[in-house]
């Protein structure tokens, strides 16, 4: 029998620190009964952002386009890109201010608010940072099965492939970020996640729940893994996939181009583009270059460029006879990486 699934309207509802009251409540109930509780957030560390109130100063990668998350046990500031590490800022760099808060929450923070809220509870965290030692997950995974732990907080890393049988409530605590994202399979991901998380929740003879918060409990995704309904769920995003070109009625490709300087990704893109339009077969589209929606990651600057047809054997022609006239065109990506994604599973 599946869970039974409540979606939590928080745009109108106060949190403790991500956690609804209705959450809350349903922990320290389950606390009582003596069953176990896990919560699902896929953002690890304290706090994704440290923001000066004063000036408004946010903490940046100096090697990417992202900012760095606050990891409050260690004191650190880290880069979940690309693993640059820094000591935490005493005061604002930009004007001195020591007015520095967090903003957002990652799983550190959620094992801190449930000390607080729920004292008597017995609490694991289960993420990257947490299990990075030899045996720490299987050590864990034991202390789970002896039942030596109420509430379980963790990452993608319990979302599947485990068995927790005193597990009768599973809180999804930020469903909505995968709705925000530009990849349009982000929606197929939010219902194959959300399904996994659920699965955890009463999978031997007890009965589960399922509590997910939400800004958009009225959003058709919500309803259609309320119902369990993947058909529905799966014709409503075909049809929209058919509607805009995208797979699996179009086929992509897709060209990815980074260099250390901040020009030469695009600039060979560009040249890319133009050895390719004589090539191009009917059907067979390009994009123009454009940087990739993460721009500079790890200190490299990044680019993309789109090929895309109706059918996969002419793409595939094309994309031989590209690639050829672009492995000897070696002049013209010196010290430019690129590589080329067919079928890609992500977009940035």
């Amino acid at each position: 029998q599946p869970p039974a699934m409540q979606f939590l309207d928080m745009r109108k509802t106060p949190s403790l620190d991500g956690l609804s009251p209705q959450l809350l409540d349903a922990i320290r109930e389950q606390v009582g009964k003596g069953e176990q509780t896990l919560l699902f957030l896929n953002r690890r560390g304290y706090s994704p952002v440290l923001y000066c109130a004063d000036c408004g100063w946010i903490a940046p990668c100096q090697r990417c386009d992202a900012r760095l998350t606050w990891h409050k046990r260690d004191r650190r500031l880290r880069c979940h890109h690309c693993g640059a590490d820094f000591p935490v800022f005493e005061h604002c760099p930009e004007c001195e201010g020591k007015n520095l808060t967090s903003v957002g929450e990652g799983t550190e923070r959620i094992e801190d608010s449930l000390q607080t809220a729920v004292p008597n509870a017995r609490l694991l965290r289960i993420d990257r940072d947490s299990m990075s030692r030899k045996h720490a997950l299987e050590n864990a995974l034991r202390l789970i099965h002896e039942r030596q732990v109420d509430i379980l907080i963790g990452t993608q890393m319990l979302s599947k492939g485990h068995h927790f049988p005193d597990v009768t409530l599973v809180g999804v605590i930020n469903a909505d970020s995968a709705l925000y994202s530009t990849d349009f399979r982000a929606p197929e991901r939010l219902f194959q996640l959300v399904t996994q998380v659920a699965g955890r929740a009463g999978r031997a003879d007890k009965p589960g729940r399922v509590l997910i918060q939400t800004a958009h409990p009225d959003n058709p995704v919500y309803r259609q893994i309320a119902r369990d309904d993947y058909t529905a769920f799966a014709d409503a995003q075909l049809a929209e996939r058919r509607d805009i070109g995208y797979p699996p009625y179009r086929y992509f490709a897709l060209l990815r181009a980074e260099s250390v300087k901040q020009d030469a990704a695009l600039q060979f893109l560009d040249q890319a583009r133009q050895m390719a339009l004589p090539l191009l077969p009917e059907g067979v589209s390009l994009s123009d270059a454009i940087p990739s929606p993460m721009q500079r990651r790890a200190g490299r600057w990044r680019a993309q460029l789109l090929a895309q047809g109706p059918a996969r054997k002419n793409l595939h022609a094309f994309l031989n006879q590209w690639l050829q006239k672009l492995d000897k065109e070696s002049g013209a990506r010196r010290g430019v990486r690129w590589s080329v994604d067919i079928d890609p599973m992500e977009m940035n």
